[in-house]
C-alpha cells in the first residue's frame, strides 16, 4: 500500500473533524484543493485506501455530501465506548408519517391524514423537533396550508445520499 499523498491526508483530516457531511466543493476548499473534481478523485482514492487497509472507517456519500463514518460492525462497540445513550427511537406512527412525507413530498398535513386516516399533528411536531422534516412553504390551496419535506438530517439518519435512494414502494 502506498502512503497517502499530502492532498489525500488533508482531505481525510477535513472529513475527520467534520460534524456533518461535506460537499465536494467544501472539501476542496478545506483541503486546499483546486476544485471539486479533484476532491471527487481523492475521495475515491481514500475510499480505496480504507477498503484495502481494512480501516475502521469508510467515506460515505450521505446527506448531499461526504462523511467519514465508522464501519457498521463497529457501531455498537463505539457507542458503548463513548457511553452515548441509545438512539431515541421513533414510534411506528411517526415512522409511518415520515414515510408518507419522504415518498410524497411536498405534502400537506391534510394529505398525510387522508393517507393515514388519523390526525397527524403530534407526529409532525415530533418529526419537526427531531429535524427529520421541515416546513417547505405553503400551498395556494384554501387556508394556505404548510407543506412538509424531509431534511438533510433525515438523509443522514437513514444513510441516504439522495431521496432517489429510497427503496421502491411495493
Amino acid at each position: 500500500m502506498h502512503p497517502r499523498t499530502p492532498d489525500v491526508a488533508r482531505l481525510e483530516a477535513a472529513l475527520f473533524v467534520a460534524r456533518e457531511p461535506l460537499t465536494l466543493r467544501r472539501l476542496a476548499k478545506l483541503a486546499g484543493l483546486p476544485d471539486a473534481s479533484r476532491a471527487r478523485v481523492l475521495v475515491r482514492e481514500l475510499q480505496h485506501l480504507h477498503d484495502a487497509e481494512g480501516a475502521a472507517f469508510r467515506v460515505e456519500r450521505i446527506g448531499g455530501g461526504f462523511q467519514l463514518l465508522t464501519r457498521s460492525p463497529l457501531g455498537p462497540w463505539v457507542r458503548r465506548l463513548l457511553a452515548t445513550p441509545p438512539e431515541t427511537r421513533v414510534s411506528t406512527a411517526a415512522l409511518e408519517t415520515l414515510a408518507i412525507i419522504a415518498y410524497r413530498q411536498p405534502v400537506t398535513r391534510a394529505e398525510i391524514e387522508a393517507i393515514r386516516g388519523v390526525g397527524s399533528e403530534e407526529m409532525l411536531r415530533q418529526l419537526l423537533d427531531r429535524d427529520l422534516v421541515a416546513v417547505g412553504g405553503r400551498t395556494d390551496d384554501l387556508g394556505r396550508p404548510h407543506v412538509y419535506l424531509t431534511t438533510r438530517r433525515f438523509l443522514q439518519c437513514f444513510g441516504l445520499g439522495t431521496l432517489d435512494e429510497l427503496p421502491p414502494v411495493p
